[in-house]
């Protein structure tokens, strides 16, 4: 018992040990590419979005899970600058007509996304592509084009990040601002009445990843220090995060203050139906026993009682007559006299050996004619039968 307690103890142990290690071992990195200001992961935009105070000083950041269109009509927004940062949009042709209505009225966009939807690459005539990364990096080194800011410098952030380019655009209105080492553009603005359109393929420039290392922050700063400084800059995370709304169609209910008080008092109800009825109907069902099989039982006793009274001709004669009776049911032997009649029939009817027939047949004359039995005599008879029923199997 001692020992035993020992073990337990020790293996208490173990199990405790193992579970503060798994609490306080390493996690595994995510890198899911969300794009969400709200993740501290490798590919979220946290990071940026704390820092953006630093690009645009003294601006409010207003982020916004709405669709372009809702978000632009709003006349709340009006003189600011709009940031969309991505994996990919899809921005449809209402979505253009409203975004553009707001550049041209003096509001600068900056999107960065590695696709932007069929409708949009359309109406500015642009295609996206991204270079093919070696051991899940491309080896793009990048600069920016304008004098102004240091063409002659290169950056370059692994994973890939930088890897997107502009194979086709509108040469007559778009500006190329920044470029591959292959002169390919990443980096364009396109000019609307008063404001401006950024755009660049890479909005994984932008990530937490990309910001912790030196190139990609500066990168990143620089490119968003084009957009113009205005009171109020517009971060949209409908992109990212969605609107973040109820979609379930109880939303209806549930933001109606009388159809929501309406639909708990139904459930409140169906509740207490629910519970009487079940109590009302339920009824104990009672715990009946099986039946016994006492024929075993039965001839145990039976067995028992002849074996006590040593009635050995009685329990002879009944197996006899058993026997006629199962050979006339099974057979349809109607013969109840041994002899050589008998032995004839049980022969060909049931497969039984002509030996085994006459034997049987001797048995019961000598029982039909005498009064006394032993017990090997009776043992033999049951014998007998026993091997007759194996035989006409």
């Amino acid at each position: 018992m001692k020992d035993l307690k020992i073990y337990f103890i020790i293996a208490t142990v173990l199990f405790a040990v193992y579970i503060v290690a798994n609490m306080n071992k390493p996690r595994d990195i995510n890198w899911t590419p969300t794009f969400s200001n709200t993740d501290k992961i490798p590919y979220g935009t946290r990071m940026l979005y704390e820092r953006a105070r630093d690009i645009f000083p003294g601006a409010v950041i207003k982020p916004k899970r709405q669709a372009i269109y809702n978000t632009i009509a709003e006349d709340s927004i009006k003189g600011s600058s709009y940031i969309i940062i991505a994996g990919g949009l899809n921005i449809t042709k209402p979505d253009f007509k409203q975004l553009k209505q707001y550049i041209t009225a003096g509001n600068d966009v900056f999107i960065a996304a590695g696709f932007l939807g069929a409708d949009f690459e359309k109406e500015l005539k642009i295609s996206i592509t991204n270079k093919f990364a070696v051991n899940g990096n491309a080896h793009t080194l990048m600069h920016f084009v304008n004098p102004a800011l240091s063409p002659e410098v290169n950056y370059f952030v692994d994973k890939g990040l930088t890897a997107g380019y502009y194979d086709k655009f509108d040469t007559a209105h778009a500006v190329v601002i920044g470029e591959t080492d292959d002169h390919k553009a990443n980096l364009l603005k396109y000019p609307m009445g008063k404001g401006n359109l950024y755009l660049t393929p890479n909005p994984g420039m932008f990530t937490n990843y990309s910001l912790l290392k030196p190139q990609g922050a500066e990168w990143a700063s620089t490119a968003l220090s084009m957009v113009k400084k205005t009171p109020e800059i517009v971060w949209d995370e409908y992109y990212t995060q969605g609107t973040g709304e109820n979609d379930s169609p109880m939303r209806v209910f549930l933001g109606n203050t009388q159809l929501k008080a309406a639909y708990y008092l139904a459930l409140f109800t169906l509740l207490i139906f629910v519970l009487y009825e079940a109590k009302r109907r339920q009824r104990i069902i009672p715990i009946i026993n099986p039946l016994e099989n006492s024929t075993l039982d039965f001839v145990n006793v039976v067995g028992q009682v002849y074996y006590e009274r040593r009635d050995n001709i009685n329990i002879a004669r009944k197996k006899m007559q058993y026997f006629w009776a199962f050979i006339r049911e099974t057979y349809r032997i109607k013969a109840n006299r041994p002899g050589p009649e008998f032995v004839e029939e049980l022969v060909n009817r049931t497969g039984a050996t002509e030996d085994l027939a006459r034997e049987l047949s001797g048995a019961f004359i000598f029982i039909s004619t005498h009064d006394i039995v032993t017990d090997q005599e009776l043992i033999r008879l049951n014998q007998l039968i026993e091997q007759f029923y194996i035989q006409s199997r």
